[in-house]
Formats: C-alpha cells, structure tokens, sequence
C-alpha cells in the first residue's frame, strides 16, 4: 500500500486539496486552527496555479504571435530579396553587405586575393572597380611605366576607386601596372591580385 496519498499532478492537487479542504471539520480530529491554514493554503495554491495557467496561455498566444509575425517577415523578404539578386547591379559584396548570403557563400579573405578592373579615363585618370566582400576595403599598388618598385596608392574602401594622378609627360602615353589586397583591421590579408595593366591614353 502506498504511503504517497497527495496526487502528483499540480491539476490533480488542486481538485484534491480543494475537496480536503471542503470537508474538513472539528470532527475529524482537527482543530479550528488547523482548518483556517489548509484553507489558506488551498486559497494560496489556487491562486498561483490559475497565475502558471494564464502565464502558460499568454506564453503559447505569444510564441504563436511571433511566429506568425516571422512568417509575414519572411514573406516579405524573400521575393524582395530575389529581386535584388535579379538586378544588373547585384554582387556578391552587395549579398555581404545587406547579409542576404549564407555564410557557406562568403569570401574565405585569408585565402583570396580582389578582382581588380580598370578602366583608362584619359589624361592619367583611371577607374579601378573591385568588390570588397566583408573585408574593411582595399590597398592599391601601382607601379608606373619606369618605376622600379611598387608605390602604395592608396586604400580604396569604395568601389570604384578613381587615380587622379596625371600623366607624367603630357601628350604621353604610359603604361601603368596596378594591384591590390584585401584589407581587415588594419592589416593585409589575403593574396595580391593579378596585376591590372592599363595603357593611359592624353
């Protein structure tokens, strides 16, 4: 025979408290004094327990709220997101920045090197596009036509970067040679990339 007689279910309890506590009387071997605290422990325990049942219900309306709020997102953002990959102008550093790639699909900078372009503009200025992915943007070297060393240009955080420099003889053609390397905290990270050789026209 079991000795545990208290229901072990808190909804259990209740029903069993409450109908220990109606049928108490001094005939049961029980003061006045014993009765006034069961029924103030029964009158307790009701009261938190309806507070864990309505605290339960407010929990379950509101996790189903927000779920239902994350799927309105969601199905806003997902066609709004395939139109900006449909775009002309979407690029992966694009993807980075508005973090609308997966992480599988992000740049390993350790292990890469940028994609330098350059366009001639005349009279010595030069376009140089490049995508910068999550890096803090890019240091670009350049080495003009009888240069013996590579010459730190500048670092690009923008793309494009414009040269401004000008010819170093007007009326003259030269040849100028450029690259590039990614930049993360203030360090060079990565591999340099191809060299960009751009003959700049008067």
């Amino acid at each position: 025979m079991t000795t545990n007689f208290i229901p072990t279910s808190d909804q259990e309890f209740h029903a069993w408290l409450e109908h220990l506590t109606n049928n108490l009387s001094t005939d049961n071997c029980v003061t006045s004094n014993d009765i006034t605290a069961i029924q103030a422990a029964h009158a307790d325990f009701s009261s938190h327990n309806s507070n864990v049942a309505n605290t339960a219900a407010l929990a379950k309306q509101a996790t189903s709220n927000k779920i239902e709020s994350r799927r309105r997102a969601e199905d806003l953002i997902r066609p709004l997101v395939r139109r900006i990959k449909a775009h002309t102008d979407y690029n992966t550093g694009l993807g980075v920045q508005l973090g609308i790639i997966s992480p599988s699909h992000r740049q390993d900078l350790a292990n890469a090197h940028p994609i330098l372009k350059g366009i001639d503009l005349t009279d010595g200025q030069v376009s140089l596009n490049f995508t910068k992915y999550q890096s803090d943007g890019i240091n670009i070297y350049c080495q003009r036509e009888g240069d013996v060393d590579w010459v730190l240009l500048a670092r690009a955080t923008q793309s494009p970067y414009i040269d401004t420099r000008h010819l170093i003889q007007v009326g003259k053609p030269e040849l100028r040679r450029y690259s590039a390397v990614y930049m993360l905290k203030d360090q060079e990270i990565g591999h340099y990339s191809d060299e960009v050789i751009i003959n700049c026209t008067p």
